[in-house]
């Protein structure tokens, strides 16, 4: 596809402690946000077997950063997330790590579901590989609490069959996509609306999330020069 602009910008480029960069987290305010943030939560089998655990047992671990996410864009403001749940791609894994994070997207949806969120998830819902418990959210949006920022899951997603289908019409353009884990690729995330976006790059594992790492990736964003094509 083309125009695709990614700018991609280690992790270590700030070269402060932990405590300083928390002070400056809780005292500083962003002359620019991104709207829309795209979130693409990688490396939960690294860590499992960096943690001496099977890689299924790696996707539980990465609900919790998630929730934590969610907090810090509502606290600065961000209007919209879209998180990378799993691809049809993803599910000619092993079938334990298959029910694995489905399971994992399920229970974070759950939980969000609890909190102020507008939830919309976007995936093949007629494939008997996109959870049941998932259906009343899918390809609808559906508020609950005060709804303070909307929240898309890609769950069983396929960018194909998402361009044939058009199903993510309802979703903005993004113009952050951060990607933990290390990875250079945006592995099919939303093609028309990561069209314009940055891409910072996190190489730290998902489940090693710190509230940092969404500092660094806003810091970084002040200095882009977003042109849109223009």
């Amino acid at each position: 596809m083309a125009n695709i602009k990614i700018k991609i910008y280690p992790t270590h480029h700030l070269k402060i402690s932990s405590q300083e960069r928390s002070e400056k987290m809780e005292k500083f305010t962003f002359k620019r946000l991104p709207k829309h943030i795209g979130i693409i939560p990688d490396g939960n089998r690294r860590w499992a077997q960096a943690h001496n655990k099977e890689k299924h047992e790696g996707y539980r671990y990465g609900i919790n950063p998630g929730l934590e996410l969610y907090k810090l864009c509502i606290d600065y403001g961000i209007q919209e997330m879209t998180f990378y749940g799993y691809t049809q791609d993803n599910t000619k894994r092993p079938a334990i790590q298959t029910k694995a994070f489905q399971s994992a997207c399920v229970e974070a949806v759950m939980k969000l579901a609890h909190k102020d969120a507008n939830l919309l998830v976007i995936g093949n819902a007629n494939s008997p590989l996109f959870p049941k418990e998932l259906l009343p959210f899918a390809n609808k949006r559906v508020q609950f609490g005060k709804g303070l920022v909307n929240i898309n899951f890609l769950v069983n997603y396929g960018w194909q069959w998402d361009l044939s289908s058009n199903a993510s019409k309802s979703i903005p353009r993004i113009d952050l996509i951060i990607r933990w884990g290390g990875r250079r690729r945006l592995s099919g995330f939303l093609p028309i609306q990561s069209v314009y976006a940055d891409f910072y790059v996190i190489d730290d594992l998902w489940p090693d999330f710190k509230k940092d790492h969404l500092y660094e990736a806003l810091a970084w964003y002040q200095d882009q020069d977003i042109t849109l094509g223009g």
